[in-house]
């Protein structure tokens, strides 16, 4: 791929850190696209060094005579866009990381200084690389969100990305039900403990489908569980944001290969008003490279 400029993209999330070069076409650059585990254990001595490990390995594949941008990174949230740092949820050892910092002397390790260096949370990356050149290019007011390990989100308003006061709008999964967060009903890890407290078998979300799909009651009751409480989130930000599209990706939606139907047959019913039950839910355009082009594109589209 032939481009002028790119961006260095870095996605943190609960069980992996990642990096990438994304040309100004919104290509990932051959070559440039690393990754290395993260998880519930990470402190902030390991998230140091995988970032500078990631940063450079995909550094390595820069083509001659291109432009570097910057660094956008799209991390789990909460973050703190004005600081810098980051305080994910799903993480805890690395709360209070200046990610911002750390990436941009990850950058003068690897032999890059002076490049601007860009923070968001992950699912507003997500909902702009969506609005860019996936599935919700064409709408008016859009919310794209990953259901995976956690469940997050971000909003897109006449091509911009809406991140509200503290850079933080669309954090779906810590919105309440009964006590209990949506993450903490609908995510792939709490959907597999709900199916094991019931008496399945299995460990992960990738053995839930395959027995949903073999005709397991229990393991296709907690996929159903989780699009129904996923659909009813969903109503609720239609009737506030009045949102024509809702883009849907995450390596938990596709736990089944009705998932995306199932969460928009749970917004139509739990809808009230018909503008919020007229949105449609539509699977994620960009696939798990969704996340790299989003935070790629915090420096080459902008945002605020």
């Amino acid at each position: 791929m032939t481009t002028a400029d790119c961006a260095l993209a870095i996605d943190l999330g609960g069980t992996k850190l990642e990096a990438a070069l994304v040309g100004d076409d919104g290509a990932i650059l051959s070559g440039s696209r690393v990754r290395r585990d993260t998880g519930p254990g990470l402190d902030h001595d390991g998230l140091r060094e995988a970032l500078r490990e990631v940063t450079t390995a995909a550094l390595r594949a820069l083509p001659d005579g291109t432009a570097l941008r910057g660094a956008g990174i799209g991390s789990a949230g909460p973050i703190d866009r004005t600081r810098g740092t980051i305080d994910p949820v799903n993480m805890p050892g690395v709360r209070g990381f200046r990610l911002g910092d750390e990436t941009a002397a990850a950058l003068r390790d690897a032999g890059t200084d002076g490049v601007t260096v860009r923070v968001g949370h992950d699912g507003g990356c997500l909902a702009l690389a969506e609005s860019w050149m996936g599935a919700t290019q064409d709408a008016r007011a859009s919310l794209a969100i990953v259901v995976s390990t956690g469940i997050g989100g971000g909003f897109v308003v006449d091509g911009m990305p809406i991140g509200g006061a503290s850079g933080n709008a669309g954090h779906l999964g810590q919105t309440a039900f009964d006590g209990l967060t949506l993450e903490e009903i609908a995510s792939g890890p709490a959907s597999v403990a709900w199916a094991q407290d019931h008496g399945w078998a299995g460990s992960t979300g990738e053995q839930l489908g395959h027995d949903a799909a073999s005709g397991d009651r229990i393991a296709r009751a907690a996929i159903e569980r989780s699009a129904a409480a996923v659909g009813q989130a969903l109503a609720d930000a239609a009737t506030l944001c009045d949102l024509d599209v809702i883009a849907i990706g995450g390596g938990f939606s596709r736990v089944s290969e009705d998932y995306i139907e199932l969460v928009g047959a749970a917004l139509r019913v739990s809808a009230v008003l018909a503008y919020a039950r007229a949105a449609r839910v539509v699977r994620s355009g960009l696939g798990d490279g969704g996340p790299l082009i989003g935070a790629a594109a915090l420096v080459l589209r902008g945002s605020r």
